[in-house]
């Protein structure tokens, strides 16, 4: 049988090309977007994908289930497929070359999170630039009760975003945090009322998308590179004025002159 097509809007995950935006939409509801191993290979051949669109200016990340962003990964799949250390370590690399992928993605993602975002939920969630939840939305990784670990390259991004005594507190305790918890820990960027949350997220999805396209990756690059803590080449200082030299900012420059909008090119 051939696989779904990644834009196939009746698959467990697929992606969907909106213009100077994108969606990837999480569509297993039956099973509140458990992630199985076939979605976590469509989600890194997707996410490749949408990397290398020079036109694309955000991507955003939902689900539609009103319950869950996702639980984390398929149980059900544990017997097969992670039933010792060698399945583990290739299941591992696949879900570990996704998160990778997302963190390489020069295009700024926004994840759409309502319900229940825990484990491996809460894994892809992390690896996306802004997290905007619902007044609902329930973040965790319980996975102590199952004996099993998160693996450094799973551990690396959460604690990114988050501090590492709280990482521990949910780790060790398999506490789950509400979305003001989350908040106040760095887990999510914004939280705002259910109702709201759709109109808002695609807001600030507008709100990216309308801005210099090349502007919006090279922050996005510098502040990932800035998490290195590693003393930069002077090489890479350089590349911060290279903006100069785009037509952008000339469209930039000229527009703020003549009280209009600009109209990026992304050149």
């Amino acid at each position: 049988m051939e696989p779904l097509a990644l834009d196939a809007s009746n698959a467990p995950l697929f992606y969907v090309h909106k213009g100077l935006t994108a969606e990837i939409v999480l569509n297993r509801p039956e099973r509140l977007n458990a992630m199985t191993a076939a979605m976590w290979r469509r989600l890194y051949h997707i996410i490749r994908l949408l990397a290398d669109d020079p036109q694309l200016r955000c991507i955003l990340v939902r689900s539609t289930s009103p319950k869950a962003f996702s639980p984390g990964c398929d149980i059900l799949e544990f017997d097969t497929l992670r039933a010792n250390s060698g399945q583990g370590r290739t299941y591992g690399r696949m879900m570990h070359d996704t998160l990778d992928a997302f963190l390489a993605c020069p295009i700024p993602i926004v994840a759409e999170i309502r319900g229940i975002c825990i484990g491996a939920g809460l894994e892809i969630a992390s690896v996306c630039d802004l997290r905007i939840c619902g007044h609902t939305a329930r973040f965790g990784a319980p996975i102590k009760n199952l004996g099993l670990v998160m693996a450094y390259p799973e551990l690396s991004p959460l604690l990114d975003i988050m501090p590492k005594d709280t990482l521990l507190d949910m780790l060790l305790t398999g506490r789950i945090y509400n979305a003001g918890e989350a908040f106040e820990h760095h887990l999510v960027t914004r939280v705002v009322p259910d109702n709201d949350l759709a109109i808002i997220v695609q807001e600030t999805v507008d709100a990216i998308a309308s801005g210099a396209p090349l502007a919006a990756r090279w922050h996005k690059q510098f502040i990932h590179r800035l998490t290195n803590h590693q003393p930069l080449s002077e090489t890479e200082k350089a590349i911060c004025f290279d903006c100069y030299d785009t037509e952008d900012y000339s469209e930039g420059c000229q527009a703020f002159k003549e009280h209009r909008k600009p109209v990026f090119k992304g050149k």
